[in-house]
């Protein structure tokens, strides 16, 4: 075997067990930050206590603490208490070792040129800058954060139906961070043009021949070519740019298409978790990659939801975890999604905010017009059923008073002979704290 084929095969191996390791702490933050809803103390209460079991509060050992292993040694129950312990830990410590190798042999495969990852572009920063290596690898341990706060915000989502701003939040603030101290970790540059790019922006100059203003700027955005020229100068800022460009317009069209569903719908069509899940995913991949995720993850909701239908699972689909999977396959797929959107969608260049408005009120249009179909042919609609509001009644003070005493003898006057009925106290499983109270085999009461 070839020694650098060997040398690629134990980093893989290493990163695989890295991911496992990060699993096991994965499944503290999903236990953990959702039950506390103060952002400080959630992030503290994952450091302390220490991992325990949940039933008896035994501390766990760390050598049945090793990822997967752990519990395979313990058969899957406490050693203590003997109490169960769910597979679903193990299961998320493998699944994130996997997708650490996955996302390491897709990014920074044996041949880590500048041609040979999924994440090479034209103008991507490992054609760019030097070295290589550094570039890649700082990109790909910034997309570990990424991957590991989707896992987290997928699995509590699935659970309670919320993304808490403990996970999303953090791993915000990093991306930022990161990209504005590195410059190198973008996917594509805040804004570049290809040939192709041109001549479809060319094309859309046609209406606008009237407008000497007009068709003079957009011919000349057409004849741009490449990158934005203080890409190399102020790769920093440009980081930053990248970074904040994809945070905002992230949050903004998931906020945007939450405005449309309760406009044509009168009802909360995404959670503000999704919003800001979104925002996240744009400080990491850039603008352009938020919308490939954006396009994708509804069509993966629509496939997901067809193949659950048969499940009566409910009405409420959380889109956190398509959001996820979406972004997870542009990093994985990045070579051969990207030429698709860059030729149809970003082609238009400058026109782009436009097209944005064009489908947000289409996106309105369709929805109002569902709605009215679904009314028109009786069906049931959400906004329109009565809210449920919680009340105390007479029967639930009743049910409270007779549930708080239990004395079988309330309000009544009660027997001084014992000629009360047995088989009453034992009825309501009273009759062996009355035989220990007032003596076995009487229910005479002092009086």
């Amino acid at each position: 075997m070839h020694p650098l084929l060997i040398e690629y095969l134990f980093v893989i191996t290493s990163v695989f067990v890295l991911g496992c390791v990060v699993g096991s702490w994965l499944n503290v933050c999903v236990y953990r930050l959702p039950r506390e809803e103060k952002f400080w103390t959630a992030l503290r209460n994952l450091s302390y206590p220490a991992s325990h079991c949940p039933r008896c509060k035994t501390p766990i050992k760390w050598y049945d603490n090793v990822p997967v292993l752990g519990w395979l040694r313990l058969g899957g129950r406490c050693r203590s208490c003997r109490g169960k312990i769910a597979p679903r830990y193990p299961l998320v410590e493998f699944t994130t070792g996997c997708l650490f190798a996955l996302l390491y042999w897709c990014e920074i495969p044996l041949e880590w040129s500048a041609s040979g990852g999924t994440l090479a572009h034209p103008f991507g920063p490992a054609t760019l800058f030097s070295p290589v290596l550094t570039v890649v690898h700082v990109r790909f341990a910034l997309h570990l954060v990424l991957l590991s706060a989707l896992i987290v915000a997928s699995l509590i989502d699935i659970d309670l139906r919320i993304i808490p701003d403990s996970v999303t939040l953090p791993a915000m603030v990093t991306a930022v961070v990161v990209q504005t101290l590195s410059g190198i970790t973008y996917l594509v540059p805040l804004w570049y043009q290809t040939p192709d790019m041109g001549d479809t922006l060319r094309s859309l100059t046609l209406p606008f021949h009237g407008s000497r203003a007009i068709e003079s700027w957009l011919i000349n955005v057409a004849r741009f070519q490449g990158p934005i020229p203080w890409l190399g100068e102020h790769p920093h800022l440009h980081g930053l740019a990248v970074s904040v460009a994809g945070l905002l317009l992230g949050g903004g069209v998931i906020w945007a298409v939450r405005l449309a569903g309760f406009w044509a719908l009168r009802m909360e069509a995404m959670g503000f978790g999704d919003v800001v899940l979104m925002a996240m995913i744009g400080s990491f991949v850039g603008w352009q990659g938020t919308l490939a995720v954006f396009i994708l993850a509804p069509l993966l909701a629509v496939l997901g939801a067809m193949a659950t239908a048969s499940c009566r699972l409910g009405t409420y689909i959380p889109f956190g975890p398509y959001l996820s999977l979406a972004t997870l396959l542009v990093l994985v797929g990045f070579r051969r999604l990207w030429p698709g959107l860059e030729g149809s969608l970003l082609g238009v260049g400058p026109l782009l905010p436009l097209v944005a408005v064009v489908m947000l009120v289409s996106l309105v249009g369709m929805l109002s017009t569902w709605l009215a179909i679904k009314r028109r042919l009786g069906w049931a609609d959400p906004a329109e059923e009565p809210e449920w509001v919680e009340e105390w009644l007479p029967a639930d003070q009743l049910t409270y008073q007779a549930m708080e005493n239990a004395d079988p003898q309330q309000g009544r006057w009660r027997s001084r002979d014992g000629s009360a009925w047995p088989g009453q106290l034992a009825g309501r499983g009273l009759g062996h704290y009355e035989a220990w109270r007032y003596g076995h085999g009487t229910s005479h009461r002092p009086q």
